[in-house]
């Protein structure tokens, strides 16, 4: 499967963005989709997970309650509205796959990654 990430932007502490990623192929229902983001000198780390009906969600505790991850099987689609930006937000996003479970959260758990959108927030 092949990952596109759009949506990211230069936005200010406080305001919302939402991101998308859009995946070739018709067997897009049958992946578990995540997001991880990677700040500058830092590692990639995980920011949320759906499992391949939408039906489960898991989320990184920096940020609970301000993101939300959702999925359009029709549209190939996996989303991230993100809320209340803060600058620590501030890093490449990017959308991956795997079959099987949304509980994994490590980077090498995840087959295909999509090439990264930048998402930056000012203070």
């Amino acid at each position: 499967v092949q990952l596109q990430a759009s949506g990211g932007g230069l936005v200010q502490a406080g305001d919302s963005l939402r991101l998308s990623c859009v995946a070739s192929g018709r067997t897009f229902s049958s992946y578990v989709m995540a997001w991880f983001r990677q700040a500058p000198g830092k590692e990639r780390e995980f920011v949320a997970s759906i499992s391949w009906s939408g039906g489960r969600t898991r989320y990184a505790d920096s940020v609970k309650g301000r993101f939300t991850i959702s999925r359009d099987n029709v549209k190939n689609t996996v989303y991230l509205q993100m809320n209340s930006l803060k600058p620590e937000d501030t890093a490449v996003y990017y959308c991956a796959a795997r079959r099987g479970s949304e509980y994994y959260t490590g980077v090498v758990d995840y087959d295909y990654w999509g090439q990264g959108t930048q998402v930056t927030v000012s203070s």
